[in-house]
């Protein structure tokens, strides 16, 4: 096969169709994305794949897990993950409809196209070149639902493979990288702390107990701790900023000057670089909940509440001395260049099932998440190359 006119025919204009329906299914974070789902399953289906799916509680979301199997054991294979949840885009500030796609000067624009469904696109328009030829490896495909929110949906596709005994030699995330290898990156654990205070007139304020008070004492306190956490000397660390982060998203409370407020929220989010920095961030900010400011609350109203709610707490994921699925990838894309990267992944995860992991996909994490997000026709071509690469690696001889 010629590799360059692979890339320039068929299946990159079957990739950018693909990309384009993904793109018509609105699949934001939290909301149903079975459609989706049904269409990337007939689509593996058709290349003869196999397939199971797992689903969140409500039946409403559900991870895909499809296979094209190779002739050597059953437990080994090659698994090509991405996330099909996107972040919520408002139309008005975007130049065109953000979920239909947008074809312009050797880009495409809409929501998901760069974070992931350029990459999703990319591996199932490469499935029939998959199923076309005899494989050592199998290939697997993992699409999950509700990586943006916290990760939420690897971890059932991953547990119901460990209940089938399924084990894989390597895994792919498809992030957006450039297509440059990433060996690690931070955790990422995110919270929302709820105040409950008592509402009343401010003329009068001994009357009242202002949820924003204290929400706003907690505040200080992560700030205290955000300091500490920057101040920690560090060697020889991978990271940028080189010390792990906290940051406060998003307070709401109120309702007006005059009147107390008798809620409030706080979103907020902690970046570890390892476990203990996240331990230390915990037991501090709860320890000061319940021993500091839950009394002072307490104290004016009986009633009166602090509740620290868990939105997610993804693992990091940790450089390895010898990396299967870094060596792979360096061999599919000519570049042992190694990167590391502070937002989460599912890759962690992955690799705490035992399976060599490595981040690699096209598009630019600049593009992720912004008005306008695009990818372009180099980057997902790039991807094809590697695709292409990787059948040419285990096909059967």
């Amino acid at each position: 096969m010629n590799t360059q006119k692979a890339i320039d025919g068929e299946i990159f204009l079957n990739t950018l169709k693909i990309l384009k329906d993904l793109i018509k299914f609105p699949t934001v974070s939290g909301k149903p994305n079975l459609e989706l789902i049904n269409y990337c399953e007939n689509l593996l289906k058709n290349s003869g794949a196999v397939s199971f799916k797992t689903f969140n509680n409500t039946k409403t979301q559900a991870n895909l897990f499809a296979t094209l199997e190779g002739i050597g054991p059953k437990n080994e294979g090659i698994v090509l993950s991405g996330h099909t949840d996107v972040v919520p885009a408002v139309a008005s500030e975007w130049t065109s409809d953000p979920y239909i796609a947008r074809d312009e000067d050797d880009k495409i624009y809409g929501r998901g196209t760069c974070d992931m469904k350029g990459f999703i696109a990319c591996v199932l328009a490469a499935a029939p070149l998959f199923a076309s030829k005899k494989l050592k490896s199998s290939i697997h495909f993992s699409f999950t639902f509700d990586e943006e929110t916290g990760c939420l949906g690897a971890p059932l596709v991953l547990a119901d493979l460990k209940k089938r005994n399924l084990n894989f030699s390597t895994c792919i995330i498809g992030e957006p990288t450039n297509m440059k290898i990433i060996t690690a990156h931070k955790g990422y654990n995110e919270y929302k702390t709820h105040f409950i205070g008592l509402s009343g007139h401010a003329s009068n304020p001994e009357n009242g107990n202002s949820a924003i008070e204290y929400a706003i004492e907690y505040s200080n306190k992560l700030m205290q701790l955000k300091n500490e956490l920057k101040n920690k000397k560090r060697e020889n660390n991978l990271f940028s900023p080189p010390y792990s982060t906290l940051q406060i998203g998003k307070i709401t409370g109120g309702i007006g000057a005059n009147v107390i407020a008798d809620k409030c929220s706080l979103e907020w989010e902690v970046r570890p670089i390892n476990k203990s920095d996240g331990d230390f961030v915990t037991k501090s900010i709860d320890e000061f909940s319940n021993n500091i400011l839950l009394p002072k609350i307490r104290n004016n109203n009986p009633n009166g509440n602090i509740q620290k709610e868990i939105i997610g707490e993804v693992v990091g994921f940790n450089e390895e001395v010898d990396s299967d699925a870094v060596n792979l990838l360096g061999n599919l894309i000519g570049d042992n260049s190694k990167n590391t990267m502070s937002f989460g992944t599912e890759a962690g995860l992955f690799q705490n099932s035992g399976i060599s992991t490595v981040i690699c996909g096209p598009g630019s994490i600049d593009q992720a998440h912004t008005v306008d997000e695009y990818i372009s026709y180099d980057q997902l071509k790039q991807c094809l190359k590697m695709l292409i690469n990787l059948q040419k690696r285990i096909e059967s001889i």
